[in-house]
């Protein structure tokens, strides 16, 4: 689509203005960054440069940061939103009973089945979604990764629709391009960011109250657009966003983070770095993780040093 004709003529202010931020992000020091992230990448939006990498390519389980695939899948298929999806004993018993305040039997729309499983990490919520699928889940987990090759994520596999299996991997490369390619979906943008939201449910009729799993959208100093969480013994604290940063948007991976908040202290210090070139230190505990974690994953690279 042709553009206005003001437009056309800022065109090139516009882009050497982009071209020159990029460059200086580009050459910000990265021996002044330090996370407590084992993985990790930073990625400017527009252009999918990497402006930062720690062991961006190490393939790790990825827990919740899955449903950002859940909804991608769920949106493309075209099915109604408006339609009540019905939540069984099979969608349970696919997440090995994990605990849900969800009522069996009960009834929910899809539209607000996709936002309570991004805001609130519902894992029950992204197991219907994978099992209303037409084909089933079978044909959702199919879907997902014909996904995830068409986009390039090259290193990633998914086996179920929430997350909840350690086989469910990827890399922090392929989820800045998950998060690129959300990015794309108003209704994953909206959704995500939500800071709270109530569930009504019918058959029974009843209300839950979610709120998200992601502190930073509380804070008026973030200005975040894509957010999901993961949390699994096998995969640590992870967190994956993008969020406006000087007027740029700004992809932040973080992967098997120490310590429950040390997330969103991650990608505080991420933004100190890109703002200020300093992003300040992360504890000795969490280096020790971080030396404990790689040695599993990659005991013959720490080896030679």
């Amino acid at each position: 689509m042709a553009l206005p004709a003001a437009a056309q003529s800022n065109q090139p202010e516009k882009s050497t203005a982009i071209t020159t931020a990029t460059q200086r992000l580009l050459s910000l020091d990265q021996s002044m960054i330090e996370l407590a992230s084992v993985s990790a990448a930073v990625v400017d939006s527009k252009t999918g440069a990497p402006i930062y990498t720690k062991h961006a390519d190490l393939v790790m389980p990825i827990a919740s940061i899955t449903k950002l695939m859940t909804a991608m899948v769920t949106l493309d298929s075209g099915l109604s939103l408006s339609e009540k999806i019905r939540f069984t004993e099979a969608h349970k018993q696919a997440n090995h009973n994990y605990y849900s305040r969800i009522r069996i039997g009960s009834e929910l729309a899809r539209k607000d089945v996709i936002r309570i499983a991004l805001m609130s990490s519902e894992n029950m919520a992204a197991s219907a979604l994978g099992h209303t699928y037409p084909g089933g889940i079978k044909a959702f987990v199919k879907a997902m990764n014909l996904k995830a090759r068409q986009l390039g994520m090259t290193d990633t596999h998914f086996v179920d629709s929430s997350g909840l299996s350690e086989e469910n991997v990827s890399t922090a490369t392929d989820l800045a391009i998950m998060v690129r390619a959300a990015a794309t979906y108003p209704k994953i943008s909206e959704y995500s960011k939500t800071r709270g939201y109530t569930a009504r449910f019918s058959s029974p009729r009843y209300t839950l109250r979610y709120g998200n799993t992601n502190a930073l959208v509380h804070r008026k100093s973030w200005q975040i657009d894509i957010t999901k969480t993961g949390y699994l013994d096998e995969a640590g604290r992870c967190l994956v966003m993008m969020t406006r940063i000087d007027g740029r948007e700004t992809v932040m991976v973080m992967l098997n983070s120490y310590g429950k908040r040390t997330p969103i202290g991650d990608a505080g210090r991420i933004k100190r770095w890109l703002t200020t070139g300093k992003s300040g230190k992360i504890s000795g505990s969490a280096r020790h993780y971080q030396r404990q974690v790689l040695q599993q994953l990659m005991p013959e690279q720490l080896a030679l040093h």
